[in-house]
């Protein structure tokens, strides 16, 4: 394709199947970009899953991305600016339809949108509701939306110079799947991150039994391929079925969805909270210019090893 034509949101999400083995693989194909889905990008990842679901001919999905990392979250300036100039798009609703988005001063205005993230349809949730079993591979960063989606699958493998967290804790202090978090990571562990707002390494994560397994980058995709082979070998699909809707009600007596929408109303208040003089909390209006610059900017009262980015833990 060249230079110069726009890449298509197919082209930066691929879908592809091994139909003699039942495997099926999703990769993020934004590498310019760390793997950071924008808008339509992330509803065509609720898209491909809910296709997935119903597929017969899937029983384990793989989700990965191209380049040296799985990804640094979602492309928030990209999600503002579209929430600005046509806000029903997220919500698959065409801008011609008459239809009227509620104005900037209402509770409802982030509201609608942030409790669209507690959804499947949001693209942050849906692998909780997904009914095969679900695959991460992780390999550098871990940020952000795509920790979304380690904590929400079944497995996850992940090379060993991965780094897991969220940029979030440093400028808004929430995460639409804190709730996970909590039940994958232990309570103890998820409120350092929480707190401290700095990532953890792999063997950290496989510690406190967040991963499944840790390997060299070099023997990444082949430990992937063995998880792949063996899970969609080892019984039917509808067992996998069984099995993983036994799993969805025991995540929902836990309060999986309360704790998913409960964050939503947190994060539509967080515009409320005020930085203190002199400290380095930003606020929301930093997400709308360069997010990435103003996480860093407040970095360097971090310890250098707790910092998000690897250069910033290589400056002392």
């Amino acid at each position: 394709m060249p230079e110069s034509e726009p890449r298509t949101t197919e082209d930066m999400l691929t879908y592809e199947k091994d139909t003699a083995n039942k495997v099926a693989w999703l990769t993020l194909n934004r590498p310019e970009k760390m793997n950071a889905p924008d808008t339509a990008m992330r509803m065509r990842f609720a898209e491909v899953l809910h296709m997935a679901n119903v597929d017969d001919e899937v029983k384990v999905l793989v989700i990965r991305g191209v380049g040296e990392h799985f990804g640094t979250g979602a492309d928030l300036p990209e999600m503002l600016r579209k929430m600005r100039d046509d806000p029903l798009f997220e919500f698959g609703i065409d801008q011609d339809s008459g239809a009227k988005y509620p104005p900037a001063d209402t509770f409802r205005n982030l509201f609608h949108v942030n409790s669209h993230y507690a959804s499947a349809r949001g693209g942050c949730r849906s692998l909780q509701e997904f009914k095969k079993i679900s695959i991460v591979e992780v390999k550098g960063y871990c940020y952000g939306w795509h920790f979304y989606q380690a904590a929400d699958a079944d497995l996850v493998i992940s090379s060993d110079d991965a780094l897991y967290g969220h940029a979030a804790f440093r400028y808004m202090g929430w995460g639409p799947r804190m709730w996970t978090w909590i039940e994958t990571m232990g309570l103890r562990q998820f409120q350092e991150m929480l707190f401290t707002g700095r990532p953890f390494t792999a063997a950290e994560m496989l510690a406190c039994g967040f991963l499944n397994q840790v390997v060299p980058r070099a023997d990444l995709e082949a430990e992937i391929e063995k998880y792949a082979m063996a899970c969609a070998h080892n019984g039917s699909s509808d067992r996998i079925v069984m099995q993983k809707t036994f799993l969805e009600l025991y995540k929902q007596q836990r309060g999986e969805y309360f704790g998913s929408t409960l964050t939503s109303v947190f994060e539509t208040l967080g515009h409320f909270a005020r930085p203190d003089a002199g400290d380095q909390t930003l606020g929301m209006e930093t997400m709308s210019g360069d997010l990435a610059k103003a996480v860093k900017s407040g970095e360097d009262k971090i310890p250098p090893s707790w910092r998000l980015s690897v250069s910033g833990r290589n400056r002392d």
